[in-house]
């Protein structure tokens, strides 16, 4: 999973973009491999393979030659003696920009030290880091594709470095490639991230998921079949594969259900691609002639997309076997936009993007991404020493999950809005069950204290401690809710016994009187 070398990366740029442009491109590699000189990774291999890499992935991603050359410069400016107008002079205005944007946002990371004021960010941190990215998106997008190979190359790094970068990759770098709707990468982010911050826990629910796997792509072999002879019969054109669910994402659904996944039906769905939108409610339909559809698990995301602009039909059916199949079915373009995001969208409209950023104006972009250009307005007054609201983007980023931290530093992962109960009962259950009290950030805390990024809190336990009814009200998942049903109906027999016991007693008293 290393690096790339030169000849990799022209090969991949050739099919792509014309001779003058793959000039353009030896021109920048030769030029950073010269800057480079001498340096080397913490893995011993020339430093050269790392902006080589990231160039590779870029030009996989399908962006435009300005973005992969910047990849390939990109830390010239940051790591070498090489000036920014020396870039300008040699490769243009646009890939200057792009290299001072990469920079910045470098810059604006310096905090990353004292990782618990960095994260989600301080407010002149996350100024510079709007600015630097919203005047031209492809900043983003070379940084995530920074990111995934450092990630991929993270082993060479020591253990406490890894965990930082893990946990700044989950908490800022995923979120971010969500938000641009690049769902491939966002899954290769997490992935990664969660084996470096909880090696026991993705070991586990890998170790579950492989041996779960092989028994469900043998079922899964059978209706892949039918289904397919089935759109064939009917001259329907198509392609179909498998997806299966990633680890991280299946360690999340599982704490939904308890960790029973025997109640996850998704973990290998069949991903349907046809021509046109038409072809999509078609097949729908001749799906759910052919098995029986649950119909509360239908989802039409191509009438009503999700926020970050996903498009597909989702279906779950039930075979004849009693197998329960998830079926998703969209368009060559929906499945392209759905792994690469705005990626893709550059790719499809890569001129009207491009002129408008040359000429300084703020590039017209897809309705889904919205956001890029209340953010881009935003960096625009920023840059003009006008205040903006750096905390509203920051939400906009990073709205549906936290990350909280045990006392010796264990990272857990928990919905927005949940209690220290919920951190307790994914802690163990039974050290839960005896909690008195909570510490967060040293400070005690009450049971009603919602959970904010960052807090590192510590259960409180006493011996007469038991879990009580009223503490459903201070329990936003399911897990938690289910535990602590689980220890009242344990717990209701002995109790029940004691208050009925002591209702008799009271009952007597009163009738002496």
């Amino acid at each position: 999973m290393g690096g790339m070398d030169k000849a990799k990366l022209i090969d991949c740029a050739a099919p792509q973009y014309d001779e003058v442009l793959i000039l353009e491109l030896l021109h920048a590699i030769e030029f950073a491999e010269d800057a480079h000189t001498g340096q080397k990774r913490k893995s011993g291999e020339p430093y050269i393979i790392h902006p080589l890499a990231v160039a590779g992935i870029l030009c996989e991603w399908g962006m435009d030659i300005d973005t992969v050359i910047a990849g390939v410069l990109h830390d010239t400016v940051e790591d070498t003696p090489v000036t920014l107008e020396q870039i300008e002079t040699y490769f243009g205005h646009d890939v200057a920009f792009l290299v001072d944007g990469v920079t910045k946002v470098s810059q604006a990371r310096a905090g990353m030290r004292s990782l618990d004021t960095y994260l989600p960010g301080t407010k002149d941190n996350l100024s510079k880091l709007m600015i630097s990215v919203g005047k031209d998106v492809r900043v983003i997008i070379i940084k995530l594709a920074d990111r995934l190979h450092n990630m991929r190359t993270l082993e060479h790094m020591p253990r406490d470095k890894q965990k930082k970068i893990a946990r700044e990759t989950m908490e800022v770098f995923a979120p971010l490639a969500d938000r641009l709707n690049m769902g491939r990468v966002r899954v290769q982010l997490e992935e990664l991230s969660f084996r470096y911050l909880a090696p026991k826990d993705f070991n586990r629910t890998k170790t579950l998921m492989d041996s779960r796997i092989k028994k469900s792509q043998r079922k899964l072999g059978k209706v892949r079949k039918e289904v397919a002879d089935h759109l064939t019969k009917e001259k329907i054109e198509f392609e179909m594969d498998g997806r299966v669910k990633s680890v991280y994402s299946l360690y999340k659904k599982l704490d939904r259900y308890q960790g029973d996944i025997d109640r996850i039906h998704d973990l290998i769905a069949l991903r349907i691609i046809v021509e046109d939108v038409s072809t999509c409610y078609l097949v729908l339909s001749e799906l759910h002639t052919m098995y029986t559809p649950l119909y509360d698990r239908i989802k039409d995301y191509i009438a009503k997309p999700k926020s970050n602009g996903y498009q597909s039909l989702h279906t779950t059916v039930e075979a004849a076997d009693g197998q329960v199949v998830e079926f998703q079915i969209r368009t060559h373009e929906m499945h392209d936009y759905a792994e690469r995001g705005f990626a893709a969208s550059f790719h499809y409209n890569e001129s009207k993007l491009t002129d408008a950023y040359r000429k300084g104006a703020i590039a017209t972009l897809p309705a889904d991404l919205s956001w890029i250009f209340e953010l881009q307005e935003a960096a625009a007054k920023a840059s003009e020493g006008k205040s903006f609201d750096a905390d509203k983007f920051r939400m906009k980023l990073f709205s549906d999950r936290i990350f909280v931290y045990s006392p010796k530093g264990d990272i857990w992962d928990l919905p927005r809005g949940a209690f220290p109960l919920d951190y307790a009962y994914r802690v163990h259950s039974d050290l839960a069950s005896q909690a008195s009290g909570f510490k967060v950030n040293g400070v005690m805390k009450p049971f009603s204290y919602h959970l904010e990024h960052g807090d590192t809190v510590e259960i409180l336990t006493a011996k007469g401690a038991h879990p009580k009814p009223e503490w459903k009200e201070f329990i936003a998942t399911s897990h938690a809710r289910e535990k602590l049903r689980q220890q009242l109906a344990r717990d209701g027999g002995v109790l029940g016994h004691i208050t009925k016991a002591a209702t008799q007693m009271i009952g007597k008293r009163l009738r002496k009187r």
